[in-house]
Formats: structure tokens, sequence, C-alpha cells
């Protein structure tokens, strides 16, 4: 079985192939023929996961999933959120959001966060919406160089160090998207059976 993940983003693309390994073919958007920016117009993550996986299902008639993943901070009452990927603007640019956190949470002493992660199916032409998150905690600095985002300062609860210290595969032991992703190959599966 073989589904088109609606992202641009390759790291996104890399994490999620090697959550699923062999269990379904993921197709990129250049391989469906794809190459324009995906809607995300929305201010939830729910509603851009689901106009993204919408946009590719109507446009190029593939079964396709889509995910948005926000960082949400408790005291900052869940932002950057929905807006993570622009938190410092449009540059998107991640030392800028990181920087921007980290100014916003200088004198704060509670830096509880949740990474969530909402994944939209689009299958046999109907939507499902499956959720995964990770609880942790904000860092006083950027620590590590592996991942992508906001790793360098997110310490996941029971850990004492950023995603980006650990490996690939450490991370996608506890990561949110492998959360989310797991109920979507459940519901495949499930499904494949019938």
């Amino acid at each position: 079985m073989s589904l088109c993940f609606a992202t641009n983003n390759a790291h996104k693309l890399s994490e999620v192939r090697q959550i699923l390994g062999n269990s379904f073919e993921v197709l990129s958007l250049q391989e469906i023929g794809c190459r324009e920016e995906l809607p995300e117009n929305q201010d939830t993550l729910e509603g851009n996961s689901a106009e993204k996986a919408l946009y590719v299902f109507e446009h190029f008639k593939v079964d396709c999933f889509a995910d948005d993943t926000g960082l949400e901070v408790k005291t900052l009452d869940g932002a950057p959120g929905v807006y993570s990927a622009r938190y410092a603007g449009p540059q998107r640019s991640a030392q800028d959001n990181m920087h921007l956190l980290l100014q916003n949470l200088s004198d704060v002493p509670d830096r509880t966060a949740r990474f969530r992660t909402v994944v939209t199916l689009i299958w046999q032409g109907e939507k499902f919406v499956f959720e995964g998150s990770v609880a942790g905690s904000i860092a006083l600095q950027p620590t590590g160089s592996q991942g992508f985002g906001y790793d360098p300062v997110f310490v996941p609860d029971g850990y004492s160090k950023s995603f980006a210290e650990m490996s690939v595969q450490e991370k996608n032991t506890l990561s949110h998207r492998k959360r989310a992703i797991e109920k979507l190959v459940d519901f495949l599966q499930n499904q494949h059976r019938l």
C-alpha cells in the first residue's frame, strides 16, 4: 500500500519513513508531481493538517496524510502552538524561533511544554484524524545538533537531554509524531484486514 505524505519538510519525510519502515510505501509530494507550497491558513493544528491533506487529495487524487505539529508552552498559553514554524516571523528560522522562545521564558520558572502532532488521513475519500503528544520542558539554552526545529530546547519528561542530543532512533521511540503515526498505522492495518 502506498500513501503520500503531504509535506515539503524533508526532515519530517525522513523521520516518518524511518518510523514506518517497510509497513507502507510513503510517497513524497515530488513523487506525485506536486511542486507547490501547501496551504496552511487555519488557526489550529487540526485545521492545518486537514487543509493540507484535502488539498493533495483533491488536486492529485491519491490517498494521503498530512501533519501539523506545534510546541505548546504552558505559561505562554499554548504558544507558539500552530504558529511554531513562524513564531519569530515569516522567514521560518528555527534559530530565530528558539531565540524568541527563550527570550519570552527568560524569567519564567515554569517551563512545562509539550509537542503535539495532529495527522489527518484522507483514505478512500474519507477523513480520519490521529493525535500524538510528548510532555517535557524548555531548556535554558539549546543543546545538541540532531533533529530540527525546537529539538535543541525541548527536553522530554524523564530525560536529562534534549531531542537534539538524541539519535534519530532514540527520539523516534518517544516522539509526538511517532505516537500519531502509530495510530495511523494501526488504523490502516485494521482496515487492510477487513
